[in-house]
């Protein structure tokens, strides 16, 4: 069909609409195949009119068109499958599953088969990847957000999904110019022709008389009517008015009339369902993952750009164990950083980026013209800048100086951050590198300057080849050098290549260290700190310039480079047989520019390249998306992500950075920022120089070791490091953060600590439970925060899940709706493998994956893997002796897990292969906590005797270890379990004892210490951090609840236990809690397990809405709603004396 005739029937579509012929406009729709009208699309998919969807698809494509498209059928079917076992209508499924489903068969056959499956079960929800399969309405939103990806990415829609722009009314406005025309042609035109037909040409008919003049130049079919633009059926691109082109150009109209529109493509996407036979179908399952702005979709499923992962033969996210059906990996595109949040203006070009290793929202930048800036991303602020200056240009070789006399401009190659973040290392395009000492507060104190090369020094880079700091350099010369970090004095030169040395990658396996280089021809060869020369000799894919990097865990080497024919090469090596592994695709044949990428979460990879930012699963060559963040990048933008992937720094055309942003970091930055605005809200002027805990935190000199020096300029642009996917962890589960959202109420003048001892002062919930009782052991909320999972002292689990309701929409915790007790279709509780001596003497410990999906437990028996759905062992392993005491899931491997024994020592264990991997042995008592850090790279232990161990994850080997000291006033040694949990900055640790709450820092330091006095004179039964960190909760022996300040341990407030205990309750003196739980999501929610077995959740009144913070005294001095104690005000923690 001609343009023109396409663009008729565009005008048509337009004239139908108008005139509410709705029906017909679709069936043009379909069988012109011009325009997919999403927005009739997706009311057929939420009416489920799934007959009417597949013939209106069928406009567009069939099943077998491509990948895409035959997603597109196998999800609709899939839902109008489910949909039918929901109604328990067996024979409409069975249907579905032989007219509609049974083509999949011939592409995926197990697939097929575990569709089939379902039909035997009672609730289809009991397979585990749909547990989370909400209602029809919810389930029906879910599968069109993941339509919708399918239909932008298919090739075949592309360009059917944007109606063309032109004016209102065009047809009618078409046949009113063509009938005017008509007019002006007629021998005899009357002054008021009487148009009765459009079927012939028009022609006014002679009168008698005088003939009359030409007629106005107005409307012949009558007026055209105020229609708005033709969609608004459209609801996807509203329509657009366009100017006319003028009379004159008539072809010029016939080019222009249709233009083209924009469309994303997102490289070749998803892989289909032709799978090899050994990848998991399980995920085919699955549904998309809830929205955050849907609350009534919970259910779970594999995106479309997922399903490019299930033909990796890569580690899953999930525990696996033979003969089990597992969840497939939990990464998915919505990890990755792609939507702006942040621009900043550098004001020249930049030329390297590096985020700070702690402080994820610290940017340093180096440009064009040798200075380098400091951004704090979270506020936009440069918080500190350095302008290029030779600090001594007669200690400058001749070269140098000459170089310089004849011009002075010079450019930075590369800057980046030591390991621990407390050093700048800059590399310039003359002979030079520099290095400064940076303080969080933006303080650059000039370190070194090192005359390094002859000629441009192209990459630096930081190691410890000697235990000690090195500073490792290239250059124009052909050269790798090694300096002392402290001293600038040489250690090592490395020579061999015959170009240029492009780049450095020092690493170490074990105890072995080395350092990759690449030089401009291509050649990349691999030195040991020995000076016996080059190792290795690999030639770099199209011999051209290359860079290397590992990913984060250090497990796999990748480069990238461009050869002098524009042409670019991604690959990933196998070291041991110096040979490409994997070759990755989606560059464009000729690269302007050398393409720089980076590595994130040992899962992507990421280059600049054609003006947009390409992403890569690292298992899967083909591209999974490309962005061009909203434009304005150049053709190889430069990029780096922060440590925890959360965020991606990019350059601009315009001499300017792009911030990109998961959903992770866009929480950082919202918190950073709130934090920023209390800080500037007119507080007084101790709270507004008080620094963050690192700074804050200070030492009790009988209880801890010597106090720290904190540094107070310009406290007020010190950002917390605060973490918030590397979260801390709970009884081996990891907690998420919600941003604390700063309100008048923090802003308080005067104010007394809150002693809560009425019930109607707060918000408390005793957990329904009709089944026998004993103390509550481990008590843990699920990462959603929508049901509560308890262990008591007689092995047995219990679950509560709280369900939507008109009182509870969200379906989330609370105290104000009771939860419902969970029981599995068989009525057999999860109940681990006990001491046949007496298991309530047992240690008890568990573990929570992080979907949810299973729990790992432990009762001095067997350990046990528990599926959550339907609370069937999964399998057991380590029997004892010794019994297991603790569990924590490795942070970057959940085939990983660290288990302490009692026995006293650790095992680290590898579920996937049933094996130990090294055993930890330090401590001489039973171990009762473990916490990993992914930012200090560490496993913290703590056991019975008091003592707190700190592990490298790399190598396992111990790095420190320390004893908690006894508190003033008691006596003895100390007895009893020691837990540990880290704070979310992932540097500060809290170690809970029943005679102290103490904070140390990242080198095991105590910084601040409590011990029970005054009004908590109790022992200490438990404690944890709130989600945001900003809050310690602690369970005292006698009943007691004390809400603490986590920065300075101060007590904020006293929660009596006749506030949320039943006054009536047998022996109710003699109940506490015996664990506390930290709400995931609300900080100011928490559960606490009892010692009589009850499980009460509590949460401030709905007027004060925080603990203690928004007590405010009245002019009278009473706090209103809330006793006051004027004791409390006493219960700070222990500090040195000024």
């Amino acid at each position: 069909m001609s343009s023109l005739s396409r663009e008729l029937v565009f005008l048509i579509l337009q004239f139908l609409d108008e005139e509410k012929f709705k029906e017909t406009v679709h069936k043009l729709e379909q069988e012109s195949g011009f325009y997919f009208n999403m927005k009739h699309f997706e009311d057929q998919v939420l009416a489920g009119e799934w007959d009417e969807v597949e013939r209106y698809l069928s406009g567009f494509t069939k099943v077998e068109d491509n990948r895409y498209s035959m997603k597109i059928f196998f999800e609709i079917r899939k839902q109008k499958y489910l949909e039918a076992l929901d109604r328990n209508d067996r024979a409409k499924a069975v249907d579905i599953l032989v007219k509609d489903l049974k083509v999949f068969a011939s592409f995926n056959e197990e697939l097929f088969k575990e569709i089939t499956q379902l039909l035997t079960l009672e609730n289809f929800r009991q397979n585990e990847q749909l547990s989370k399969y909400g209602d029809t309405k919810s389930a029906r939103n879910i599968m069109l957000i993941e339509l919708k990806k399918l239909i932008e990415a298919n090739p075949l829609f592309r360009d059917k999904l944007t109606f063309p722009p032109f004016k209102a009314s065009r047809l009618r406005t078409l046949i009113n110019q063509s009938l005017n025309w008509q007019h002006q042609l007629c021998k005899n035109p009357r002054s008021n022709p009487d148009i009765k037909t459009l079927f012939t040409d028009h022609s006014c008919a002679p009168t008698n008389g005088t003939r009359p003049g030409p007629p106005t130049n107005g409307p012949l079919v009558g007026p055209i009517p105020k229609t708005g633009p033709f969609p608004p059926m459209v609801a996807h691109s509203p329509f657009q008015t366009v100017v006319s082109p003028p009379s004159s150009a008539i072809g010029g109209w016939i080019s222009s009339a249709n233009p083209s529109l924009p469309h994303v493509a997102l490289g070749q996407g998803p892989a289909g369902l032709v799978q090899p036979p050994n990848a998991s179908t399980a995920a085919f399952l699955k549904h998309p993952r809830t929205p955050t702005s849907a609350p009534g979709m919970e259910y779970q499923t594999v995106d479309s750009e997922q399903l490019s992962k299930k033909i990796r033969a890569g580690q899953s996210d999930e525990v696996s164990f033979p003969g089990a059906i597992h969840p497939g990996n939990m990464y998915s595109q919505d990890d990755l950083p792609r939507s702006v949040v942040r621009t900043l203006n550098q004001g020249s070009s930049v030329m390297s980026l590096d985020f700070h290793p702690q402080h994820q929202a610290f940017l340093l930048v180096g440009t064009n013209v040798g200075d380098i800036s400091i951004w704090e991303v979270g506020s936009r602020e440069r918080i500190a800048h350095k302008a290029f200056k030779v600090l001594n240009v007669p200690a400058c070789s001749l070269p140098l100086q000459a170089s310089l006399m004849k011009d002075a401009t010079i450019s930075v190659n590369r800057c980046l951050w030591s390991p621990d973040g407390s050093i700048i290392g800059v590399s310039f395009s003359k002979h030079i590198v520099q290095t400064y000492a940076f303080s969080p507060n933006g303080d650059l104190r000039n370190l070194l300057e090192i005359d390094a090369h002859v000629g441009s020094v192209n990459d630096i880079a930081f190691a410890h080849p000697n235990k000690s700091l090195s500073i490792i350099t290239c250059g124009d010369d052909k050269m790798i050098k090694v300096w002392d970090a402290t001293t600038g004095q040489r250690q090592y030169v490395f020579e061999g290549h015959e170009a240029s040395v492009y780049s450095v990658c020092p690493h170490y396996k074990e105890s072995i260290q080395f350092i990759f280089s690449t030089a401009i021809d291509g050649k990349i060869k691999a030195w040991l700190y020995d000076c016996m020369g080059s190792r290795v000799d690999y030639d770099a894919p199209g011999n051209g310039c290359t860079t290397m990097a590992y990913s984060s865990d250090g497990s796999r080497l990748f480069s990238c480079g461009t050869c002098k024919d524009g042409e670019s090469h991604l690959v990933e090596w196998n070291e041991t047989e110096g040979t490409i592994k994997r070759h990755y695709l989606g560059f464009r044949k000729r690269c302007q520019g050398v393409v720089q990428f980076d590595t994130t979460r040992n899962r992507f990879l990421a280059a600049g390249e054609e003006f947009s930012i390409k992403f890569w699963d690292m298992d899967n060559t083909s591209l999974l998306t490309a962005i061009d963040a909203e434009g304005g990048l150049p053709a190889s933008p430069r990029l780096r992500f922060n440590k925890e992937g959360s965020l991606l720094a990019i350059t601009t055309n315009d001499n300017g950075i792009k911030i990109l942003a998961n959903g992770d970091g866009q929480r950082l930055l919202r918190m950073l920022e709130t934090r920023a605005c209390e800080g500037s809200r007119g507080l007084s002027p101790q709270i507004n120089a008080k620094p963050p805990i690192a700074n804050a935190l200070c030492v009790a000199p009988s209880v801890c070791s010597p106090p720290m020096t904190s540094t107070l300029e310009r406290a007020d642009r010190i950002p917390p490091a605060v973490s918030v996917s590397n979260l801390a962890i709970v009884d081996g589960r990891t907690v998420d953060v919600k941003p604390r959202i700063a309100d008048d109420s923090d802003k308080i003048k005067s104010w007394k600590l809150a002693d809560i001892v009425d019930p109607v002062h707060l918000k408390s919930l005793s957990l329904p439970d009709s089944t026998s009782k004993s103390k509550v052991v481990r008590l843990l909320y699920t990462n959603t925060g929508m049901a509560l999972l308890a262990l008591s002292s007689n092995a047995i689990h219990k679950l509560w899940k709280w369900q939507r309701s008109e009182r509870n929409p969200s379906g989330k915790s609370t105290a104000s709706v009771a939860p419902q007790l969970w029981q599995p279709p068989n009525g057999s509780p999860m109940t681990n493998e006990t001491n046949e001596n007496n298991p309530e003497e047992s240690s008890a410990c568990f573990a929570l994956s992080k979907n949810d999906s299973y729990v790992m437990s432990a009762s001095g028996g067997k350990v046990s893997l528990f599926n959550m759905m339907t609370f069937k062992v999964m399998t057991t392993f380590m029997a004892p002796p010794p019994a297991a005491t603790f569990l924590a899931f490795h942070p970057q491997d959940n085939n990983i897990i660290a288990i302490g024994m009692e026995d006293s020592s650790i095992q680290i264990y590898n579920v996937r292969i049933d094996e130990v991997k090294i055993k930890l042995k330090g401590h001489q008592k039973k171990i009762t906590g473990l916490a990993f850090s992914q930012s200090l790279n560490v496993l913290v232990s703590s056991g019975a005797d008091a003592q707190i161990c700190m592990w490298s994850i790399d190598g396992w080997d111990k790095k420190k270890a320390r004893f908690i000291q006894i508190p003033p006033g008691r006596s003895g040694p100390l007895v009893g379990d020691t837990k540990v949990q880290f704070h979310n900055d992932q540097q500060h640790l809290l170690v809970v004892h029943e005679t102290q709450l103490s904070i140390f820092d990242s080198k095991l330091d105590c910084l601040r210490s409590w011990s029970p006095r005054d009004t908590l004179p109790a022992l200490i039964s438990s404690a944890v951090y709130s989600c945001d960190g900003l809050l310690v909760y602690a369970g005292f022996c006698d009943g007691a609840i004390g809400v603490f300040e986590s920065e300075s341990l101060r007590l904020r407030c006293r929660i009596a236990p006749s506030s949320y205990i039943f006054p009536s309750a047998p022996s109710a003196g003699s109940i506490y809690p015996n664990v506390v739980a930290a709400h995931p999501l609300e900080a100011n929610q928490i559960a606490v397990g009892m010692s009589d077995g009850t499980i009460h959740v509590v949460e401030p009144s709905d007027v004060e809405q925080k603990w203690g913070g928004s007590v405010q005294v009245q002019e009278n001095g009473a706090i209103p709603s809330i006793s006051s104690n004027p004791s409390l005000s006493n219960q700070a923690s222990d500090a040195p004396s000024r």
